[in-house]
């Protein structure tokens, strides 16, 4: 809480207990035999009931006790029960305070008191002169009992609010890792999986083919390059420094991109046919989960299938952009699978729902391996 909206509730607790000070004397409530108290006797009374409301907030339940044993006395020395009113007002911050298990409680206690409360007020008549002191004791724990419902269902509520808020903070903190994840998941699996199958190749052909060798090289040097390069703009954005971000900012990788996918599948042994029919230009958002879709079912294909032959097929129309990725299966002197965790499907289809879309992906007719999206936008 700020100071000054501490500053305007110690002010308005001020104001209040000079209201309850004054409100005895102006009351026109007086016991039923007729006797008043002197006019010394109310004053001290009612500052001893007002006075403390002044600081109700630092000592909440201290300032309770002393304003109800107050209450009670003025209440007996013939002030009337309007002197409760006080004692509810310092209940009621202890009530919103004080942390307890209410359960049904308070909804029993405050319904009881509140009906209570307009039970006797109806029934005093228009003559009502303030009752019987034990009627006017009644009043005064009905008052309380409906102050205290009051305070803990304003608790209940804050706090279920406050919950609220945690639940939407811890939620907004999962996702964030879940978005995280997937980013790097992206930029590392796909050039990881390149190096990790040149490197095989490299690594067979070196004695029998060093220029094969060499080339395979040249790509790990390449693709290595690229994703450090790409590792230290994710790392830059995620940890929000701003000193070069100009020099840094790239446009976003979109459908153009896409040949630059199909030159690094082709470099790791993936004859890739690459056809494109958009009439219309999707937002940026969906053009670069289009990327990123892409980019996965290459590197699968690279992953679990090459050498093989695989067709990309990107359409946009009426509103719909539909990605097809398939390849025809491994072939003759199909290299070992890279081990994976089976994250890239996940995430492509979190990429998906993410737009209201949806992913497929499952074996195609001809022992190869089909994954097909729609992403409307």
């Amino acid at each position: 809480m700020g100071d000054v909206s501490r500053r305007r509730l110690i002010l308005l607790d001020g104001a209040a207990a000079l209201g309850f000070a004054l409100l005895p004397q102006l009351t026109l409530v007086r016991p039923a035999d007729g006797g008043a108290p002197g006019a010394l006797t109310v004053s001290l009374l009612s500052l001893a009931t007002a006075l403390p409301l002044a600081v109700r907030r630092l000592w909440p339940v201290p300032v309770f006790a002393v304003v109800l044993t107050a209450s009670c006395a003025a209440l007996a020395a013939g002030l009337g029960p309007v002197v409760f009113l006080a004692a509810a007002y310092a209940l009621y911050l202890v009530a919103t305070t004080r942390r307890r298990r209410s359960g049904r409680s308070a909804v029993i206690v405050g319904g009881a008191s509140t009906a209570g409360a307009a039970l006797l007020t109806m029934t005093g008549g228009q003559h009502y002169t303030g009752g019987t002191l034990a009627v006017q004791l009644l009043f005064g724990v009905l008052l309380s009992g409906a102050t205290w419902a009051a305070g803990t269902a304003v608790r209940e509520r804050r706090e279920g609010l406050r919950r609220t808020i945690v639940q939407a903070a811890e939620q907004a903190k999962v996702e964030e890792r879940i978005r995280i994840a997937r980013d790097i998941h992206d930029v590392v699996t796909h050039s990881v999986g390149l190096i990790a199958i040149k490197a095989g190749v490299a690594n067979h052909v070196i004695d029998t083919r060093p220029e094969e060798a060499r080339e395979a090289l040249a790509v790990i040097e390449d693709v290595s390059r690229r994703a450090l390069r790409d590792m230290r703009a994710t790392l830059k954005v995620l940890r929000g420094e701003d000193g070069d971000q100009r020099q840094d900012l790239r446009p976003v990788r979109g459908l153009s991109d896409l040949p630059s996918l199909v030159r690094t599948a082709e470099a790791a042994g993936v004859s890739v046919d690459l056809r494109s029919d958009c009439a219309e230009e999707p937002p940026d958002g969906v053009a670069l989960t289009a990327f990123r879709i892409v980019q996965e079912a290459l590197t699968n294909v690279v992953k679990h299938a090459a050498p093989t032959r695989c067709l990309v097929s990107v359409t946009a129309r009426e509103g719909v952009l539909t990605i097809g990725v398939t390849d025809d299966g491994p072939r003759p002197g199909h290299r070992p699978t890279v081990p994976g965790g089976g994250m890239g499907l996940v995430g492509m289809r979190e990429r998906a729902v993410a737009h209201g879309g949806t992913l497929t992906a499952g074996p195609h007719p001809g022992a190869g391996f089909r994954i097909l999206a729609t992403l409307p936008y």
